[in-house]
């Protein structure tokens, strides 16, 4: 490794390690960015889930995505509308029928959801989420029912998975965080299929990570300079990591990240744009760079045998007509070995 990526790690491990242990150890997990119903974080659980068992549960994975949607749209409504009164008018308004609840507009796709729940997926029942919060929203000004509510796929998965056969899958995950993403994969019933190594930069999330799982293989770890053979991983994802790199440091780490891959890889991108090439920006000790999605798919093709890119609004406007995300830049890309 050059000099200047020697430096500009050292940088990264500064900039992380003089944040508090406990705040790391619950970054980015919670409101949009919580796993349950993150687009993003979805999207990587349902590509290991076909790395494992294949096309086999297409329509729970897409009922898991609308439940995604749906949940934004209401956590958005108590955000923007925290008074009980909202949520009274816009489950009368589903009810009966109504495009407009006292102010609030109800999306046709949201009204989709409304009116085909409950229903069956996969040989799962899934309930009237959306009814199940309405109802306790618009009289329950506690939030202990509403996490329950988040975690109605997780119990989903759970059920659905177990007993289940299929050859152990070994995962790369770098930029672990304090098993940001693992815990989830644990909760949702996929770690037993998983030979899961998570590395991080910061010593504290690895800690943390370790806490709560020491049974998983956390290690601190450089994505410039991987200490794998080639060919290592099954897969591996990533999140929320190639932004925050130079632009010399982004084209290393996708080449490590393809060396020591065999498959596929599903990396989750939070500010690209199509646009015609990166634009860095150096922020303190790391990088906030918008990244152009041509480019990216470029590096990643240099080492891959296909790119497939996913723009996390167009996908979801496309595949359920919804016009809702949170972050217009938020992009997916699998890259098949």
């Amino acid at each position: 490794m050059n000099t200047r990526l020697e430096q500009e790690t050292e940088r990264l491990v500064q900039s992380w390690m003089r944040h508090d242990q406990a705040m790391l150890g619950n970054y980015l997990i919670a409101d949009v960015e919580d796993p349950r119903i993150n687009v993003s974080s979805i999207l990587t659980r349902h590509f290991l889930l076909e790395q494992l068992f294949g096309q086999r549960f297409q329509a729970l994975k897409e009922q898991e995505l609308r439940f995604a949607m749906v949940l934004n749209w209401l956590l958005a409504l108590r955000r923007d509308a925290p008074g009980l009164e909202a949520f009274a008018a816009v489950r009368h308004a589903l009810r009966t029928g109504a495009d407009n609840a006292e102010g609030v507009a109800i999306p046709h796709w949201l009204a989709g959801a409304f009116g085909a729940l409950p229903t069956r997926a996969n040989g799962m029942w899934i309930p009237n989420y959306l009814g199940q919060w309405l109802k306790r929203a618009a009289s329950d000004p506690t939030s202990g029912w509403a996490d329950r509510l988040l975690g109605t796929f997780q119990g989903l998965w759970r059920r659905r998975l177990r007993g289940l056969r299929a050859e152990r899958l070994s995962v790369l995950e770098p930029a672990c965080g304090s098993a940001n993403d693992y815990r989830f994969l644990d909760a949702f019933g996929l770690a037993p299929w998983l030979d899961y190594t998570g590395l991080d930069l910061c010593e504290k999330n690895v800690q943390n990570a370790r806490r709560l799982f020491p049974q998983v293989r956390f290690a601190t770890g450089n994505v410039f300079e991987l200490a794998a053979p080639d060919r290592t991983f099954d897969v591996c994802f990533v999140h929320d990591l190639f932004e925050h790199l130079s632009l010399e440091g982004l084209e290393v780490a996708i080449a490590e990240l393809c060396r020591v891959t065999r498959r596929a890889i599903c990396a989750g991108f939070f500010n690209m744009d199509e646009i015609e090439d990166h634009v860095e920006r150096p922020v303190d000790d790391y990088h906030w760079n918008t990244l152009s999605v041509a480019r990216t798919r470029d590096a990643f093709a240099r080492h891959a045998e296909a790119v497939q890119v996913i723009h996390i609004g167009s996908f979801l406007r496309w595949r359920f007509g919804c016009d809702q995300t949170h972050n217009p830049g938020a992009y997916t890309l699998i890259i098949k070995l």
